[in-house]
C-alpha cells in the first residue's frame, strides 16, 4: 500500500476505517465514530460482542515505526483523557454499561498489507 502521497488526515481516516472493519469482524458493534466535544475526540466507541461492555477505542495509524509503536503512543495522560471523554460520552448518551474498557488499535500502513495490533484493556 503506497502511503507516500497520502496526507496525515487520509492516513488517519484509513487507519480508523481498518480498525472499524476489524472490530465489526470481531463481532463488535460500532456505536459512534469521531465523537467530539469541546475537550477532545473519541475515535471509536463500540459495544463488545458480550453486549455488556462498552469499549472506547483509540486508533493510532502509522506508516513506519520511526516514532515508536502503539505501546509508546498511548501514555498515561492519553488514557486519563480518554477516561474523561468516555465519561462525557456516557452522560451525553444517557447509557449505563456494566463494563467499560479502553482499547488501542495500532494500524501500520506502508507495507503490502496493513498490520493491525489490538491492545485490549489499556486503562
Amino acid at each position: 500500500m503506497n502511503t507516500a502521497r497520502m496526507s496525515r488526515a487520509e492516513i488517519g481516516a484509513l487507519g480508523e476505517q481498518l480498525a472499524v472493519d476489524h472490530l465489526t469482524e470481531s463481532g463488535m458493534t460500532v456505536l459512534s465514530r469521531n465523537w467530539r466535544c469541546r475537550w477532545g475526540e473519541l475515535d471509536i466507541v463500540a459495544a463488545d460482542s458480550d453486549g455488556a461492555t462498552v469499549v472506547f477505542v483509540e486508533v493510532k495509524a502509522r506508516t513506519s515505526t520511526e516514532f515508536g509503536g502503539v505501546e509508546e503512543a498511548v501514555t498515561q495522560d492519553k488514557v486519563r483523557r480518554i477516561r474523561r471523554l468516555a465519561a462525557l460520552w456516557l452522560v451525553q448518551n444517557n447509557q449505563r454499561w456494566p463494563n467499560l474498557r479502553i482499547d488501542v488499535i495500532g494500524v501500520r500502513l506502508g507495507g503490502r498489507r496493513p498490520e493491525l495490533l489490538h491492545l485490549q484493556g489499556v486503562g
